[in-house]
């Protein structure tokens, strides 16, 4: 546990003394991942300056067995690496609903409900020079409450294609 504390601290400081690169005012686009079952998202990034932007996400999930719907905002820290190559991290959180209906010979099992959490974002993007794409990889924690499998941790692993604009 101290290691892991120990490379916290030193990764922040390093990206403190990162160079910047300049943000876009809009990017558009898809991000794909699996965060309790959530297999896509609408994004929607606003740059802020130089170096923060804020993320809005619109997420759904339609399964034989869960449907759910989940928004998440997210404050985000921009770090240039070299060139095209930035990394990311960010704090925000989200509201979720979700409808769990099981069906398995003669049991049945029925069950909705809401839940707000907290989350963290950490990730890596490549922006393109010669067309207005961006592409990236992050990973996202979840804490809350009210979660439709009783666990109340989630963490989330995207793959996002943006258009600037």
């Amino acid at each position: 546990m101290k290691k892991i504390l120990l490379s916290a601290i030193m990764l922040l400081g390093l990206a403190f003394t990162a160079q910047s690169q300049e943000i876009s005012k809009h990017a558009l686009g898809l991000r794909l991942g699996d965060n309790n079952g959530f297999g896509g998202e609408i994004s929607y990034q606003l740059g802020l300056n130089q170096k923060n932007r804020l993320e809005f996400d619109l997420g759904w999930r339609n399964s034989r067995d869960v449907d759910a719907i989940k928004g998440v905002a997210l404050y985000q820290w921009v770090w240039n690496i070299d060139g095209g190559f930035n990394w990311y991290a960010g704090v925000g959180g989200g509201l979720a609903a979700w409808d769990h209906d099981y069906y398995n010979n003669n049991y049945r099992y029925n069950d909705s409900g809401t839940y707000v959490f907290a989350a963290g974002d950490i990730g890596i993007e490549y922006r393109f020079k010669e067309v207005p794409l961006t592409l990236s990889l992050d990973a996202r924690p979840e804490i809350g409450s009210g979660y439709y499998d009783d666990d109340n941790f989630g963490f989330d692993v995207g793959l996002g294609v943006k258009f600037r604009f």
